[in-house]
């Protein structure tokens, strides 16, 4: 009897399997780490082997520790790591260089390069885009113009690029020689190449000649939610249809069943990302927002979405506890930040890539601001902290000047939102409702939703809004003199972290 769904999880620290069941809740799961590589000062690389030998070993384990059978499973769903990139041989499926994951900041050059025709927004009213290193199309042309021998196996059509939905895809369907592989993405992650329509939902042959990216390279774009292929014989999920794919966001999004124009979610990660639905039309920014698209149901319209993407949040609490040692465990640091009342005057500007939306400045780099003899390691816990929800202040500023939306509360998920002090926190600093859900690792749910959707293990986006229920609601306490005080004082740290690259 098919009672489950498999939800896969590649995200940037590790690859997750979780199995769900007809209620949404999680039966079994298993996680593994994988290794970050640092080559170089803002370089940072994944082994897309190491993700596709560790996706493939959770989904096993999953399966052993829920006693899961692949005859019980309905359907299988991706979410991923965006923008994070890999290039690969079309026959032997051999990477020809590591993953450049989402935070590399090496195509500064190619950017500033492709700005000078145009500027930033260059591209921005085709794929809602500004011009960064964050996507995943200058990090294709730097693999292309960096690797020996790359860009004539690729204009040999020799090669597939794909973000990672398209890496696990093409995998898990290959029978072992390149035969039967699918090679595909969903609108979502294909909507964060800066290759991509928003319009057309294609990929725009003008901006691929701009960066000199063979089309031959790039999968087939397909909806969020259909069946894409079946996994291949060998392995433990013999024929099952992988059905949903999902970035891990827009996931998210789905699994907060944030389905209505209005609706937003912010999910508190290794970094920040706060996304607006904003219908079946996009809405373009005019304060530092990307357009994106949200999700797409079969051959329904597209949804749409403003999202702003803050580079460093949970990572920050990671730098903490293993770059300076000021935490042995990253729970501790909501314990030591409980043990004072305020930051003592001291700010952490987490801008060690660069600062992302609203302010998009590559040249910023991290900097702590306002010590005094005073401050000690619990005020630095506390400043982590607050620099998340500061950061989500911004973005959520943004949003509100951007849309004509009354947004009246904030929906949260992802790992940090077990902080309750960060989460009360955001509420005084937005001046908003912080509220969470039952279900916190709506990434993996709206991965399922989308692969249940496809295949009717669930009737419609009714039946998923019903499954969704509130854990927690934190309102905010925080005298309007005091939050303005503190924002102003947060705005100063900021413009001192520009100008150093």
């Amino acid at each position: 009897m098919v009672q489950y769904i498999v939800a896969i999880d590649q995200g940037t620290t590790s690859s997750r399997c979780v199995i769900v069941d007809h209620d949404g809740n999680p039966v079994s799961s298993a996680q593994q780490e994988h290794r970050q590589i640092f080559p170089h000062a803002g370089w940072v690389e994944h082994d897309a082997t190491e993700l596709w030998l560790g996706t493939r070993e959770v989904i096993a384990r999953a399966l052993a520790k829920g006693d899961v059978s692949y005859h019980e499973v309905a359907a299988i769903g991706i979410t991923n790591q965006r923008e994070t990139t890999v290039v690969w041989d079309r026959a032997t499926g051999e990477p020809v260089y590591n993953a450049i994951v989402w935070q590399d900041t090496r195509t500064t050059t190619i950017c500033d390069e492709l700005a000078r025709d145009g500027g930033t927004e260059r591209f921005r009213d085709r794929t809602g885009l500004p011009l960064s290193t964050y996507f995943s199309g200058p990090k294709l042309r730097w693999i292309l113009d960096n690797v020996d021998g790359v860009r004539e196996r690729a204009e040999r059509g020799e090669l597939c690029f794909g973000t990672v939905d398209s890496w696990l895809l093409w995998n898990m369907t290959n029978a072992g020689d390149g035969s039967g592989a699918v090679h595909a993405t969903d609108v979502t992650n294909a909507s964060r190449t800066l290759l991509m329509n928003l319009r057309t939902l294609q990929w725009d042959p003008e901006i691929c000649d701009a960066l000199g990216i063979p089309m031959s390279m790039l999968p087939e774009i397909r909806s969020s939610s259909e069946v894409f292929g079946h996994v291949r014989e060998r392995g433990s999920l013999p024929g099952v249809p992988i059905a949903g794919i999902l970035g891990d966001q827009q996931a998210a999004m789905f699994g907060q069943t944030c389905l209505s124009p209005g609706d937003a979610k912010n999910t508190y990660g290794t970094g920040n990302f706060v996304l607006l639905n904003t219908g079946t039309e996009p809405v373009f920014s005019d304060h530092g927002l990307i357009t994106t698209v949200c999700y797409r149901i079969g051959d329904a319209d597209a949804v749409y979405a403003l999202e702003g993407s803050i580079a460093v949040t949970g990572s920050l609490v990671q730098w903490l506890r293993d770059n300076l040692g000021v935490i042995s465990s990253s729970p501790e640091v909501e314990t030591l930040a409980a043990e004072v009342d305020d930051n003592g005057g001291a700010y952490i500007v987490p801008a060690f890539s660069g600062l992302f939306a609203p302010r998009w400045r590559p040249d910023a780099r991290g900097v702590i601001v306002g010590l005094t003899r005073y401050v000690d390691r619990r005020h630095l816990a506390r400043a982590a902290l607050e620099a998340t929800a500061y950061q989500t202040r911004e973005v959520i500023d943004a949003m509100l000047s951007d849309s004509d939306v009354d947004l009246s509360e904030l929906k949260v998920d992802g790992g940090m939102v077990v902080n309750d002090l960060l989460m009360q926190f955001q509420a005084d600093i937005l001046d908003m409702p912080v509220v969470r859900p039952r279900m916190i690792e709506t990434t993996v749910l709206g991965a399922a939703y989308a692969a249940g959707l496809a295949t009717g293990f669930w009737r419609d986006t009714d039946e998923l809004r019903e499954k969704w229920a509130v854990d927690t609601t934190w309102e905010p306490q925080l005298d309007a003199d005091e939050r303005d005080r503190l924002f102003a004082a947060w705005n100063r740290a900021v413009e001192r972290s520009y100008d150093w690259a």
